[in-house]
């Protein structure tokens, strides 16, 4: 390889260099930290830096976006502690789906193959009601799709089909996800 000679081609981080200054140094430190708990203020920073944010999203203390302008959460969004959001390429996370904790969404890769080590950005859709449990790890250009599962600490380079639950590194499809939707919730506790 030639890292030398590597350029991003074409590619851009999709705001104006001051956005960007901005967002790195007041926007990022303020949406991370651990002294802002509260996710409707996380919310309100993500949506000044121009995220498509919808009701109801819930954001712990930790998580990183790199560029909040590539980012669209549906209605209803749990995102865990320290989840990154290394989105160089848009990311999309429908209706209630579930990014737990120390979850890792990677756009961007490079071509091997190119003695530059040519950047490779390609985004990330994640369907509604999908469920990306802790420590997992998808990859760029993949749609995980609607009630999917990717289990704890599963790695991803493809696509995951809907109502499958996927385990391991890579992931492979292990079995369908069933809901149950004869669950009658109470005020204070499941009845089944």
């Amino acid at each position: 390889m030639r890292l030398d000679n590597y350029s991003t081609g074409t590619y851009s981080p999709g705001a104006p260099l001051w956005k960007q200054l901005l967002w790195y140094f007041i926007g990022l430190p303020l949406f991370q930290s651990y002294w802002l708990p509260i996710s409707s203020l996380k919310v309100s920073v993500l949506r000044v830096f121009g995220a498509k944010i919808g009701r109801g999203v819930r954001i712990k203390p930790g998580v990183r976006v790199k560029f909040p302008w590539r980012l669209t959460v549906g209605d209803y969004v749990w995102i865990g502690e320290n989840a990154w959001i290394d989105n160089i390429a848009e990311v999309s996370i429908g209706s209630h789906s579930c990014i737990s904790q120390d979850v890792y969404l990677c756009t961007g890769n490079h071509n091997w193959n190119h003695i530059d080590f040519q950047l490779i950005p390609a985004p990330i859709h994640i369907q509604e009601s999908a469920w990306i449990a802790a420590r997992a790890a998808i990859g760029p250009g993949v749609t995980v799709g609607r009630g999917a599962v990717l289990t704890l600490g599963g790695v991803t380079g493809h696509s995951l089909e809907p109502m499958t639950v996927y385990a391991g590194n890579p992931a492979n499809p292990i079995k369908k996800r069933k809901l149950d939707n004869n669950v009658i919730y109470s005020s204070s506790k499941e009845i089944a």
